[in-house]
């Protein structure tokens, strides 16, 4: 799914030994395994982490029993570099420790299965309230660290389905990081990145745009070997006009895909939309095609480019990939990574099967013939990689390669940082159909303004470029270094005026909507079906 509405909730982790977890072994003849209160081992981490490797911790999650049984195991903090185990310790602990004591019965049994093992967890009062008293220790010794969260300390939100931050500021992507396990494109990669290919890399990269990656370096590793890879990336088309957030993805896209001359392509979820939104199945159809054009404007090579509506080409060695990713991933996997439950459609439990399918190089016989083993590499926002976390996960089950991600961060609505421009909401967008004027308009009217309230506040104290969303926009579609620089300087200091930023802004604007209306006219019936058509494509390097 390649767009935002709203999702559900997941329900807490209910299993997550395998063999020994602090003083629990696997008794082998029974198969079950027993424990109470022991430190767990780095050993042990590195088991747990794998375990929960699938868990998102939705808006609404609520820890149970099994939950509260392993984290008062914990005498310390588990180790930073466990990303997802640290994931689920730090949404248990910020629950609140009250709230962790067990209820009921003075002797609780939690069973579960995991690797084929009957795991049963028993609690006694003793040991309950025994965790208890270190847990309220830990919380103290993690306030006063400044690591803990703390009881109803505000959260970003973010899920494929929603996206709400928690500060004007936006959302916290060193937090979204550690949440999500990813790897910051720190320096290093970025000098790797030019070394490797010859090219300084995109203004996308080196602001932070695009800011966390996994195997980014896998990548680089085959480029160096002289071997091929593919990009990846989609669209959920619903609406028939595209804004400009979504452009982002598209951009760097085309940009990776002239820089290392490789295969594309580009998926249009129109079934995903019919599923999730109100929406007749053609209608869906339609906005596919009107969404290609848009894309198809970014100036994508229609030699190495294919873009492909589910409606049409989900059948054949895809939809056999579809099969195979659905037979070995559960229903208590998909919910709970993307929060499904009881009143969900079943085509919604099945969907993120279908965009993890093109992840695979079979899937498009055309192009790669029947080979299983080029990667891909993909291009998105990070709202999307509890799809691809569950495709890495089940990708080497069934003879695939793990696809490798560059996440962005969100382009921000008009009124703010706190949450990201949506189709649904002409106020919060500039549409790549809007009027020179129109787009004048709405960042006059409607741009959060990090400038003071008063003339002399403003040349007192200067404007707040970090929630700015003039000063925000800039920073993704200003290309000229030198100058961002200097509007920053010029507008923190208070020498430049709000209305002063936004006029730049809006000639910036104002060109890139018109120079992609331009080429958008240009995109004929004919050229989209070019596009659309499988076929095999022209491109360098090897397999």
């Amino acid at each position: 799914m390649w767009a935002t509405s709203r999702g559900g909730e997941r329900d807490g982790y209910c299993g997550v030994v395998e063999k020994r977890i602090g003083n629990t072994v696997i008794n082998t003849c029974p198969n079950t395994v027993t424990h109470s209160r022991m430190p767990i081992l780095r050993e042990e981490e590195r088991v747990l982490d794998q375990h929960f490797l699938h868990f998102s911790y939705v808006q609404g999650f609520t820890p149970t029993q099994s939950d509260s049984a392993l984290f008062i195991q914990f005498t310390t903090p588990p180790h930073h570099s466990f990303h997802s185990l640290h994931r689920w310790y730090t949404h248990i602990h910020s629950y609140g420790t009250e709230r962790l004591k067990f209820p009921g019965p003075k002797h609780t049994s939690l069973s579960f299965t995991f690797n084929n093992t009957k795991v049963t967890i028993m609690v006694n009062k003793t040991t309950d309230e025994t965790g208890v008293a270190a847990m309220d220790s830990l919380s103290l010794a993690e306030k006063d660290s400044g690591q803990g969260q703390g009881q109803g300390q505000a959260e970003d939100i973010v899920d494929p389905w929603n996206v709400q931050a928690s500060s004007n500021k936006g959302i916290d992507y060193d937090k979204l990081i550690d949440r999500f396990g990813s790897s910051r494109i720190d320096e290093a990669l970025l000098e790797r990145f030019e070394r490797i290919t010859g090219h300084k890399p995109h203004h996308f990269l080196r602001r932070g745009i695009f800011f966390s990656h996994r195997d980014m370096h896998s990548i680089l590793n085959r480029v160096e070997a002289g071997k091929s890879f593919f990009l990846y990336t989609g669209r959920g088309p619903s609406s028939d006009a595209m804004h400009l957030g979504h452009l982002i993805p598209f951009i760097m896209t085309k940009w990776l895909q002239d820089v290392f001359d490789v295969p594309l392509v580009i998926q249009l979820t129109d079934d995903e939309k019919y599923l999730w939104k109100d929406l007749k199945l053609n209608n869906c159809h339609k906005l596919a095609y009107e969404n290609a054009k848009d894309i198809i404007a970014v100036g994508f090579d229609v030699n190495k480019t294919f873009i492909f509506s589910d409606l049409d080409f989900v059948s054949g060695e895809f939809y056999k990939n579809v099969l195979m990713v659905q037979k070995h991933v559960t229903f208590n996997q998909v919910k709970g990574i993307f929060g499904f439950d009881e009143s969900s459609n079943i085509g919604k439990i099945m969907f993120p099967a279908v965009q993890a399918a093109p992840s695979f190089s079979s899937s498009f016989p055309l192009i790669f013939g029947a080979k299983k083993d080029i990667p891909c590499l993909i291009p998105c926002a990070i709202d999307q990689d509890p799809y691809f976390r569950m495709t890495r996960d089940v990708a080497p089950r069934i003879g695939f390669q793990k696809p490798a991600l560059i996440h962005s961060t969100f382009f921000p609505a008009l009124q703010g940082a706190g949450s990201k421009m949506s189709s649904s909401d002409e106020t919060s967008s500039i549409f790549l159909t809007d009027t020179p004027n129109q787009v004048k308009k709405k960042i006059n009217k409607y741009a959060f303004s990090g400038g003071r309230d008063t003339l002399e506040e403003h040349r007192e104290l200067g404007g707040d470029c970090e929630v700015d969303v003039s000063y925000m926009y800039l920073s993704f579609f200003l290309e000229d270094e030198a100058r961002l620089q200097e509007i920053r300087q010029e507008y923190s200091s208070g020498r430049m005026l709000t209305g002063e930023l936004k006029a730049e802004l809006i000639k910036v604007l104002q060109q890139i909507v018109k120079d992609h209306q331009e080429r958008r006219k240009a995109v004929t019936d004919e050229v989209v079906k070019q596009f659309m058509t499988p076929r095999p494509l022209n491109f360098t390097g090897k397999s």
